[in-house]
């Protein structure tokens, strides 16, 4: 189980990270909102443990971004500020739970614990729809007008990370760390090739959506509109 720490407080970080790997998890930390919004963009985290009050960007603009581009990772919120109308205003911006300071570790491991037994967004709704192509995960079927396909496991699942994401650019790095995993090892080579592969199943079914490469970077689902 990999976790994300953001905090700009170094020995609570540490003190954190020594406790949770202790009891089994794999911990990443950094100090600050920008590199901590790479991070979360970047990799594959389980739950994110994120600091409010940050330099550069706080952690409320790191929350709220995270949110607005679709990334459904839980997030509890860590914070000074405890009283009820930050913890409202904490939840009401889309983190999973709010925790105060100061706690115990063994209050922040049973709230980690009950945000990884929620149901995730990423894996709930089974049904999805972008421009005029209906893609159902758990069949693995894609439809578009008339005509309808079965995908791979593997097409699919990339087929489901653009459709989650339509108009964002995914980096390599990333797309290669949600489908086949952190430590999946794969080469890039595969990665273009199943692309190659998602690009001729879209193609077979004339609809008006295509993946364009977006040089340096990685990948950019788009919807052709008609004029």
């Amino acid at each position: 189980m990999r976790i994300l720490m953001i905090e700009d407080d170094v020995q609570l970080c540490a003190s954190v990270k020594y406790q949770l790997e202790h009891r089994g998890f794999s911990v990443d930390v950094c100090h600050d909102g920008e590199e901590g919004l790479f991070l979360i963009r970047e990799n594959a985290f389980d739950l994110i443990l994120l600091d409010r009050m940050l330099p550069g960007m706080d952690g409320a603009q790191v929350l709220k971004t995270a949110r607005r581009e679709g990334i459904q990772t839980p997030i509890l919120l860590v914070s000074a500020l405890g009283e009820l109308h930050s913890r409202v205003e904490g939840l009401d911006m889309g983190a999973d739970d709010y925790i105060p300071k100061p706690f115990a570790i063994e209050e922040l491991l049973a709230r980690i614990r009950s945000a990884l037994r929620r149901p995730s967004v990423w894996t709930d709704t089974q049904l999805l729809a972008c421009g005029d192509v209906r893609y159902d995960s758990a069949q693995k079927t894609l439809s578009a007008g008339d005509k309808t396909c079965t995908l791979s496991r593997r097409e699919g699942d990339l087929l489901e990370l653009f459709l989650r994401n339509p108009g964002q650019t995914m980096p390599r790095s990333l797309i290669l760390s949600r489908i086949w995993g952190p430590d999946g090892g794969v080469e890039e080579g595969n990665l273009d090739n199943y692309i190659h592969f998602l690009r001729r199943r879209l193609k077979s079914m004339s609809c008006a959506l295509s993946i364009r490469t977006v040089r340096g970077v990685g990948y950019c689902l788009e919807v052709e509109h008609a004029e």
